[in-house]
């Protein structure tokens, strides 16, 4: 019996010593919001990468970085440094953000998808636009319909972008095979522009400005509008990584207050944002107003509004054999950042 007793008072005393040390934790305890152990605060983010491409859907980031909103709004939230890079489609930008070199994406909602079910560890937090691409075909070509495109050689964003997932969508809705009837080529926007113009395709499908450069060369027509192809369309997203969602809420937060800012000014002073668009990405102006004119596009970021063609472009995408497995709302989004904002 007194062996006993000295045991377990042994083992009360080792215990009381490591509560005392902090070395146990209490069952039940677990990490704090921030997604950092309990007791630990997220280290400090100095650095904020942003990705986007060079189309009108996305004016909203590049007005806020020759703003220097970017700058002035992240840096009472400790940002002391926020660069961007430009990218030529959603595929490339994706698969910089897997390799964790930028940390904010707008980028259209498709190539998320293939990201996102290959270990992307980033979610959709606001929406960036709606619709606002176009089918151009080359001078000389009549378009009666659908089926008047059969034998044609169109040129569009690489498999898995938005433009390549509803073009495919709205083929096979009129009953066109996008592998038989018709030929589609991933290009860059840059080269699929030179590619009509030289009259290497019949046609292109591509998000504005593009469609605008090639009518004002005086090198096709547009003939369809992605609105036309899928009402209401989702097209352009805001993703933000895992890190900036369990770490770094607040800026989350201000991202989105900066967009929404910049998308105010934007509507509010067309013609100056033009110009902030061509000086920075080198596309003639006269081309950009024309385009803004001629888009049936809408700058909106409310993520609620977008679920329900994401989710369409995730099934659509699952059929065509893009991603191996159906993707789900929690898979894809954070809808509460904006709620908050």
């Amino acid at each position: 019996m007194k062996l006993v007793s000295l045991t377990t008072v042994a083992i009360v005393a080792v215990v009381f010593f490591l509560i005392a040390a902090g070395c146990t934790q209490p069952v039940g305890t677990a990490s704090n919001t921030t997604g950092s152990p309990a007791g630990q605060s997220a280290a400090p983010l100095t650095q904020l990468r942003i990705g986007y491409q060079p189309s009108t859907h996305q004016m909203a980031e590049i007005t806020a970085m020759n703003k220097g909103w970017w700058q002035q709004d992240l840096a009472p939230l400790g940002v002391t440094n926020v660069s961007d890079k430009v990218f030529p489609t959603g595929a490339p930008e994706m698969q910089a953000m897997l390799a964790g070199d930028i940390d904010v994406a707008y980028v259209g909602s498709a190539p998320v998808l293939s990201a996102i079910s290959t270990g992307l560890d980033a979610k959709i937090v606001a929406g960036v636009n709606t619709q606002g691409s176009d089918l151009v075909l080359r001078n000389g070509l009549n378009y009666t319909g659908p089926q008047s495109l059969k034998g044609l050689t169109i040129a569009t964003f690489q498999p898995g972008t938005i433009q390549d997932t509803i073009l495919r969508n709205w083929l096979k809705q009129n009953n066109i095979s996008p592998d038989t009837d018709v030929t589609i080529k991933g290009m860059n926007p840059g080269d699929a522009v030179t590619a009509i113009t030289a009259g290497k395709v019949d046609g292109v499908f591509l998000p504005t400005p593009s469609p605008s450069v090639i009518v004002d060369q005086g090198k096709g027509q547009i003939v369809l509008h992605s609105g036309q192809m899928y009402p209401n369309h989702t097209c352009c997203v805001l993703v933000v990584s895992g890190n900036l969602i369990r770490n770094h809420p607040d800026i989350v937060r201000q991202i989105i207050k900066t967009n929404d800012k910049a998308v105010a000014y934007n509507e509010n002073n067309l013609d100056e944002a033009a110009a902030i668009f061509s000086n920075t990405t080198g596309t003639n102006l006269t081309d950009v107003k024309a385009s803004l004119k001629e888009w049936d596009g809408n700058w909106q970021s409310d993520p609620n509004l977008i679920v329900g063609p994401v989710l369409d472009y995730a099934n659509i995408q699952y059929n065509l054999g893009y991603i191996k497995k159906p993707l789900t709302q929690d898979d894809l989004f954070d809808m509460s950042f904006y709620q908050k904002s």
